[in-house]
């Protein structure tokens, strides 16, 4: 695949990103793609097994498209890359790429840039024309609900409605796109690639209802009666909590409530000033060091925080793995995102102790200490090191400790689904089905919380699936 040789012949380009300076004076997408991504095409080696393939969660037939790249037959690689993935623009801006650890070429030197031609595939497609509504040739009769329009539920939708059902998708919150349009600064994801999309599915035939909250504006139970079969596609969206002194502090707020109000004030919604959540001339504290927290930290930047800090629990991660053990899979090493190039200070195996207020009752400090991870028994355990006790300014922090499965309130306690050891929605991923007759679930509310690849996959799969109870069997891909 590619040119045989290309591997030698060409370095890696990678994506290139506006100046820090600029950027952090807005909140539009920064990054900008190579002008030739041809010659990164035709890096793509003739490895003989490519385990890009396993690396991808959504099993992307990566060395055809690259290749159709490097011969500039685009229309091709597009066909190519969306016969795995309905949305290859989200996973393109936000997938962390485990693709491009397992690649082959990844062994000896750099991978090939398999996110980047991904995005380049598919943003050309949208400004070629190419992609177009796939409207079903005949309707089956047959009446199925999406609850939850996160990548698993759009993705779920727009796969049943391409063969014929009638699909409803249902969305809490005013705009479709769940924790993808909330959760997700626009500088990274810009929300009109959302609704491009949705333009696509409308003439597909899926019908969006917003502001439609099931479970509570909406007995779930009344769907059983009204379709033919439902999908739970509702995230995992109860966050993991710090039950420590001074919690109740003001200024401390779960991540997604910082950054949905503040991606709903880029979208032009009215957030009164007593209810948003602003950074501004703050000492700002993240803890948590994945992809959330650093969300966070970009956004504190261009609020114009006085102090950006976040805190990990875990030990700082290699800078460079020996790849020979690690290799094919993902690896754990020092990764700096965008934002925390932006500025922010970092500091590994910290726990906080207690957070410190005012006589207002607003939070001013942090006390943590530091801490080491031993291994007994087999099992790493944490311990603080004596002494090691010490206190950071904090007008605002913000919780990003990941995700600890669905929220049970409304819609799971009325339906009373079986939940797993871990309290997600039970079912296997095959089938998809939940205890309940026609009641079925995909994405982060199944699996727990995860990747957006995750998601669309699990989506598709759980159209597969639906489709085969529907109609006894199926032409859908798994």
């Amino acid at each position: 695949m590619g040119k045989p040789t290309g591997f030698k012949e060409f370095d890696r380009e990678n994506i290139h990103y506006a100046p820090v300076a600029e950027r952090v004076r807005h909140f539009k997408e920064f990054a900008r793609l190579p002008a030739d991504l041809s010659t990164q095409g035709a890096r793509c080696m003739d490895c003989g097994i490519p385990f890009c393939h396993n690396g991808c969660p959504i099993n992307n037939i990566i060395p055809d498209w690259n290749d159709y790249v490097y011969k500039n037959r685009w229309r091709e690689a597009l066909d190519v890359l969306h016969s795995t993935n309905n949305f290859p623009e989200f996973t393109g801006r936000v997938c962390p790429a485990p693709c491009e650890e397992a690649c082959t070429l990844n062994l000896i030197g750099d991978a090939v840039t398999i996110k980047n031609i991904e995005l380049a595939i598919v943003e050309k497609g949208w400004q070629e024309g190419w992609i177009t509504p796939q409207i079903a040739e005949q309707k089956t009769g047959k009446r199925v609900a999406v609850v939850g329009s996160g990548p698993a539920g759009m993705a779920c939708a727009q796969q049943l409605a391409r063969v014929g059902h009638d699909v409803v998708l249902f969305e809490k919150s005013d705009r479709i796109g769940g924790l993808m349009r909330y959760g997700i600064p626009n500088f990274k994801f810009d929300k009109s690639v959302i609704d491009r999309r949705m333009a696509q599915m409308a003439a597909e035939g899926v019908e969006f209802r917003v502001n439609s909250h099931i479970g509570q504006d909406i007995p779930a139970k009344s769907l059983l009666d009204a379709f033919d079969a439902v999908v739970l596609s509702g995230g995992a969206e109860a966050p993991r909590d710090l039950p420590v002194p001074g919690r109740e502090l003001d200024g401390i707020h779960f991540a997604m409530e910082f950054l949905t109000k503040n991606t709903k004030r880029v979208l032009g919604d009215a957030i009164p000033d007593d209810e948003f959540v602003s950074a501004e001339g703050k000492d700002v504290v993240v803890i948590g060091g994945g992809d959330t927290g650093s969300d966070c930290i970009g956004t504190a930047n261009r609020h114009g925080a006085k102090s950006v800090t976040q805190l990990e629990i875990m030990p700082r991660p290699e800078d460079h793995p020996d790849k020979l053990i690690t290799w094919p899979y993902w690896p754990m090493k020092l990764r700096t995102s965008t934002s925390q190039e932006e500025g922010c200070e970092r500091d590994w195996q910290v726990s906080t102790k207690r957070f410190i207020g005012d006589d207002n009752g607003h939070v001013q400090a942090i006390e943590c200490v530091r801490v080491e991870w031993q291994q007994e028994d087999g099992q790493w355990k944490l311990h603080e090191v004596a002494g090691s006790e010490f206190q950071l300014p904090a007008q605002l922090v913000t919780l990003a400790m990941g995700f600890v499965h669905p929220v049970h309130e409304g819609m799971l306690e009325e339906l009373q689904v079986a939940k797993d050891g871990r309290g997600n929605v039970a079912a296997d991923d095959q089938h998809y089905a939940t205890s309940l007759d026609k009641v079925f679930t995909a994405g982060d509310m199944r699996r727990g919380q995860s990747l957006i690849v995750w998601a669309i996959r699990e989506g598709r799969q759980c159209a597969r699936a639906v489709d085969e109870y529907l109609m006894g069997s199926t032409g859908l891909p798994r």
